[in-house]
């Protein structure tokens, strides 16, 4: 079983920065695509940033150009760097690693922007 293990969030004031990691306990290699999604209180999980093995990326509208993400393929792991966040952007973070044949998810990673 696949795990995904996710890091870097907390509470940060508004116009502040964020970077997430997750770190896949298989080779990055073996996903078509890694995303980045989330999840506020009482609203649907919504996908935020994807990246292609070939490197392609895709941003939700309400997260282009404040939120980058990349990957290390030395380190095996995809990071989402976060700026300008707004208190909207709070919300459960989780990692989602797709494959072929399957698709896994990490445990959350809790992001607050709040002053």
């Amino acid at each position: 079983q696949v795990q995904l293990v996710e890091s870097g969030g907390g509470l940060v004031q508004p116009g502040g920065s964020l970077r997430l990691s997750c770190a896949p306990s298989e080779s990055i290699f073996r996903f078509y695509a890694m995303n980045w999604y989330r999840q506020a209180p009482g609203k649907q999980r919504e996908l935020v940033a994807t990246i292609t093995g070939g490197g392609s990326t895709n941003y939700a509208d309400s997260v282009k150009i404040r939120f980058t993400i990349s990957r290390d393929n030395d380190k095996n792991t995809v990071y989402l760097q976060m700026s300008s966040l707004k208190p909207e952007d709070t919300a459960v973070y989780y990692c989602n690693a797709q494959s072929p044949t399957s698709e896994y998810w990490g445990q959350g990673t809790q992001v607050t922007v709040s002053s």
